[in-house]
């Protein structure tokens, strides 16, 4: 693979301004760079179907360096006008897009050539450009293409309001230091009181994620749960609605019967039927783990509270951590006092770069968006394969989440991928939860990297069928739980490294739940799919009504989750995805010896046959290479049962 030319990101100038005025230069220069490849096109004369393909790479090339840029300029630029500018530019790539899918001359175009001829990866090219211009409505009628566009303009808009409100949207308790008994004294030393004598928490993750886990006091944890689970409320309950109404006229216009039958088409699973099929199946095979599970942390809970005859939210995390403690002898602020985070950063690096074979190459001198951004040049046999970006703490104005953001999709000869990795960790002790999310994380960097070899940017990097995309990073959490590799970085302040005893204890600690869990995804995964098959007046209520069959856990009054949920943005009716994308992690796993989690063997053949070939090749091929067969329930269902 050739080098990327030299790019200044927009990212990198250090004046808001300078940065505001090169992302909008960026999106007129790839948009006309665009127009042009779309003029050309329709000057040829009968053009053959490798110049179709070609030309078809070269627009997506110009619309995908740009919607890159603004999407990460939206969600992680300190400064609000740049990240409005990256807002606007999404918008303007996006119109251009929905005109390029309604273009009937571009349609027929591509629908006079022939694949005879074409290798493989443009045969596939060239058929998903056709899928692309059906489920687009470009054969529908006039007026019905004029409501698509409309409808595809409204849709971005509320999709990027609804994830505005949740950046802008975080709450906050007060309470005095001794309503926070309990919690770590390396937590209480960032959180001094104020004048007033009272202690600020938030409800971002560093703040609101240990004091739900360690704090004795129940009236605390009531509090933040009823911020946390309200965050974003009552603003977003009217966009998401609004969201739903418009993806399902939309898919009734294309003549679905629901969104989610239209979303499931392209994935794995197929069908929006299928995808409550799962979620069923999922629960009824964790149902009873779930009640064995749940009924300990609730004798536990009786313990101190007698009267009480359930558990929510508000105890759920606290008594599961005592009764990992007390029965497990696992003391999660013991175990934090082994991932300091610069030292897991680190680990990360050193453990996965032995395992795929790569180099993680310091950039001290790359140009970043903010002083905590840490950048990568990636390495393998001595080549650099592309770059990558940390920005892993958080601060005002920042996506709240967890996720990994393209920043350039590789291109074989042109460019090489680039990608960001955007979370919200502390920057001092780190829960081992936290640890496993970051592991899952750089699983999407690290595909996003190793698949962007292609000659198509459409099937460069995470490219594949959206309902597999998690099943690398699940898979890769499976290091995050392993002793050897634990101990490897995980070591406390007088640098003793963590005893595999306790990752033992650990690890059954962490066994206990998973039934509930389990059932709490699928309650997840009911919801999404529950508001995007039916119409929607009160998503409240279909929470509730999801929650009840699903979860075993009742719903908190005058909560509104739904509304700092951004899964249901993103992934719409799909977030079984990571149910399903579980099924294959365990499977693959099981490839693995767990006495020689880096054999280079095993390890150099998963990258190569799942993670290089980007999405070239349908998910379920990609698996069967590896594991010599296609993927199957059994190994999931062996670890929910054990």
């Amino acid at each position: 693979m050739t080098s990327a030319p030299a790019v200044l990101h927009p990212l990198a100038l250090p004046a808001p301004q300078e940065a505001r005025t090169w992302l909008l230069q960026r999106c007129e220069d790839s948009l006309a760079d665009a127009t042009t490849t779309v003029t050309e096109l329709k000057a040829l004369d009968h053009p053959s179907a490798a110049q179709v393909v070609d030309a078809w790479n070269e627009i997506q090339i110009a619309l995908g360096n740009a919607s890159a840029a603004a999407s990460v300029h939206s969600e992680v630029h300190p400064d609000a006008a740049v990240r409005e500018a990256g807002d606007d530019a999404m918008r303007r790539i996006d119109a251009f897009s929905t005109d390029l899918g309604l273009d009937r001359e571009l349609s027929d175009i591509v629908s006079a050539v022939s694949e005879e001829g074409l290798d493989y990866d443009a045969a596939r090219l060239l058929a998903r450009i056709l899928r692309d211009f059906h489920r687009s409505g470009v054969d529908r009628d006039d007026a019905t293409r004029a409501r698509l566009k409309e409808l595809a303009e409204l849709e971005l808009a509320a999709s990027q309001e609804f994830s505005r409100n949740i950046r802008d949207g975080v709450r906050t308790i007060r309470v005095r230091p001794e309503d926070l008994a309990g919690m770590p004294d390396d937590w209480l030393g960032d959180h001094p009181a104020d004048d007033q004598g009272l202690v600020t928490v938030t409800t971002d993750y560093p703040d609101s994620v240990p004091l739900m886990t360690f704090c004795s006091r129940r009236a605390t944890r009531e509090a933040m749960t009823l911020e946390r689970l309200n965050v974003a409320w009552p603003v977003n309950d009217e966009v998401l609605l609004r969201l739903i109404a418009l993806r399902q006229e939309r898919a009734t216009l294309l003549g679905y019967p629901t969104w989610a039958d239209f979303d499931a088409e392209v994935k794995m699973i197929k069908t929006g039927t299928a995808i409550r099929e799962l979620v069923d199946k999922i629960a009824a095979a964790a149902q009873e783990r779930a009640l064995r599970d749940k009924g300990v942390v609730l004798r536990r809970l009786q313990d101190d509270v007698p009267e009480a005859t359930d558990i929510t939210s508000v105890d759920l995390a606290y008594y599961g951590e005592l009764v990992r403690k007390e029965t497990y002898d696992v003391d999660a602020q013991l175990v934090r006092t082994y991932f300091d985070f610069a030292t897991v950063r680190q680990g990360l690096l050193d453990v996965t770069g032995r395992l795929f074979g790569l180099s993680w190459v310091a950039v001290p001198d790359a140009t970043v968006w903010h002083p905590d951004v840490t950048a990568y040049d990636v390495e393998r046999d001595g080549e650099r394969i592309g770059r990558i970006y940390l920005d892993l703490h958080p601060r005002e104005g920042k996506f709240k989440h967890a996720a990994q953001f393209d920043l350039v999709s590789g291109v074989s000869g042109r460019q090489l991928p680039e990608g960001v990795l955007v979370c919200n960790f502390t920057r001092g002790l780190m829960e081992h939860d936290e640890v496993v999310t970051l592991f899952h994380e750089f699983g999407h960097l690290i595909h996003h990297v190793v698949g962007g070899d292609q000659r198509y940017a459409r099937f460069s990097g995470v490219a594949t069928e959206w309902d597999f995309v998690e099943a690398p990073s699940q898979m890769l959490e499976e290091w995050a739980w392993d002793g050897a590799v634990l101990a490897s970085f995980a070591k406390n302040a007088a640098g003793e490294p963590i005893p595999a005893a306790l990752v033992e204890r650990m690890k059954k600690g962490e066994d206990f739940g998973k039934g509930y869990r389990a059932r709490t995804q699928m309650f997840y995964a009911g919801l999404s799919h529950a508001l995007y098959t039916a119409p929607q007046t009160d998503v409240t209520a279909t929470l509730r009504e999801q929650q009840e069959r699903y979860s075993v856990f009742p719903y908190i009054p005058d909560t509104h989750f739904h509304c700092a949920f951004g899964h249901l943005d993103g992934y719409s009716s799909g977030y079984y995805t990571y149910m399903w994308s579980l099924v294959i992690a365990k499977d693959m796993f099981s490839a693995f010896d767990p006495a020689d989690l880096f054999n280079p063997q095993v390890a150099g053949r998963y990258r190569d046959t799942v993670l290089a070939p980007g999405g070239s090749r349908d998910a379920a091929d990609l698996v069967a290479d590896f594991l010599g067969r296609p993927y199957s329930f059994d190994s999931y269902a062996d670890w929910l049962a054990r």
